[in-house]
């Protein structure tokens, strides 16, 4: 049996999105729709047709994204799915490479995704890049490990005086964490600034605050209240969508304030990465109850490009032999070090495949690690250490919004 694989046209849309809401087990509502077809370009929308019905579909958002030492361009991987209808047919397989193709000819060197099923993407090279955790605190439980004077004004918010600020925190944020893409103001407008009914879980409206340190933009917050008492004693929680600062002094500021919202008895968190502040900043950081899970896999579309957009510690150079045969025209032998990349006809040093180049890429794994791991093989003796050093990143890979 055959089918067709097209881009979206407006009269696919938004019945391109149905294969993956059908496991939401509801539609999107029209305010949905409206908000992301004007961050989701029709073209980026892959569809599978069987006669005339849409029966899978594959999405890109076109971000720009921090990477060691910058920023490059990345295809947002979301919206993947397939009618149960149609499973075991080949057709996930199918539109996940047309999709991998036209990423490449739209000139986009790294894709990234959350994973919904962490067995599927590495097919397709994605690697694991990245862990993150949620947290609950006590907030009796959630002083600081010393005193620390407190600086700067926090604000209250409405949307529209949020997004400039907003974003220039971000943005500093995004140069700062390999992986967090940096948002256009639709983006916050039609997206993360949203608080549609369904999103709160029985929590109050989004709260949106902002820390100015000097007068100038320096953290925001975006929470929830989710009030609740018995017989007067508080039992409820501040839920935290998300908190960022351009510096540990403003991400310590904005996380004082969360953990001491009044009448309140704990602090829920999400999608915090490994090196997160509050980790050293808490005297009893066990009180965290850090929750682990995988965060971003991340795959070299273009890997000249990609390796050639980000920067490497001192060191010397090493020849990673890639093998690649969705992206037959990474393969090769190719020479990586403080001065850039290049191929190269020199021995292969280290023999590693898209996944595992991709587990690397943002520095959230190490070549050791993923040697320990099986996922690649030292040919010259050093290799992995060279690897490591050239590779290693100031911060830990961090997206703070699963897209």
């Amino acid at each position: 049996m055959s089918y067709e694989i097209r881009r979206a046209t407006p009269e696919d849309f938004p019945a391109a999105l149905h294969p993956i809401f059908h496991y939401f087990g509801r539609p999107p509502d029209a305010d949905w729709v409206e908000r992301v077809a004007s961050l989701l370009p029709l073209e980026r929308i892959h569809a599978v047709f069987d006669n005339g019905s849409i029966v899978g579909s594959a999405s890109v958002f076109p971000f720009e994204i921090g990477i060691p030492g910058g920023f490059a361009r990345a295809a947002g991987v979301t919206m993947v799915g397939v009618l149960p209808t149609h499973r075991r047919r080949g057709i996930f397989n199918d539109v996940m490479r047309a999709q991998l193709e036209d990423i490449h000819e739209q000139g986009e060197p790294i894709a990234y995704l959350w994973a919904s099923d962490d067995a599927l993407y590495g097919r397709f090279g994605y690697g694991i890049a990245s862990l993150s955790g949620n947290i609950e605190i006590a907030r009796d439980r959630a002083a600081f490990h010393g005193a620390f004077e407190p600086r700067g004004e926090i604000r209250l918010v409405e949307v529209d005086e949020a997004v400039a600020p907003f974003s220039e925190i971000q943005r500093r944020a995004a140069a700062q964490h390999p992986g967090m893409f940096v948002r256009t103001e639709e983006w916050w407008r039609n997206r993360r600034l949203t608080d549609a009914d369904w999103s709160r879980n029985g929590g109050g409206e989004m709260v949106r605050a902002l820390l100015e340190l000097d007068g100038c933009p320096a953290a925001y917050a975006l929470y929830r209240l989710h009030f609740s008492a018995d017989r007067g004693v508080p039992r409820g929680f501040t839920s935290v969508i998300e908190a960022i600062g351009d510096s540990a002094e403003a991400t310590r500021e904005i996380w004082r304030y969360l953990l001491d919202i009044d009448w309140m008895e704990r602090v829920r968190a999400g999608l915090l990465p490994l090196d997160h502040e509050l980790f050293l900043l808490l005297r009893e950081p066990r009180r965290l109850s850090f929750n682990l899970r995988d965060g971003l896999w991340v795959r070299l579309v273009d890997v000249e490009a990609a390796l050639a957009a980000r920067s490497y510690k001192r060191g010397e150079a090493v020849v990673l032999q890639l093998a690649d045969e969705l992206c037959p025209w990474n393969e090769g032998a190719w020479e990586v070090g403080p001065d850039g990349v290049s191929r190269t006809t020199r021995p292969a040093e280290i023999r590693v495949d898209a996944s595992a180049l991709g587990s690397a890429y943002l520095g959230g794994f190490g070549f050791g690690e993923l040697a320990r791991a099986g996922r690649v093989e030292q040919l010259v003796d050093g290799a992995l250490e060279r690897a490591d050093a050239l590779f290693r990143a100031d911060r830990y890979p961090w997206c703070p919004e699963i897209f």
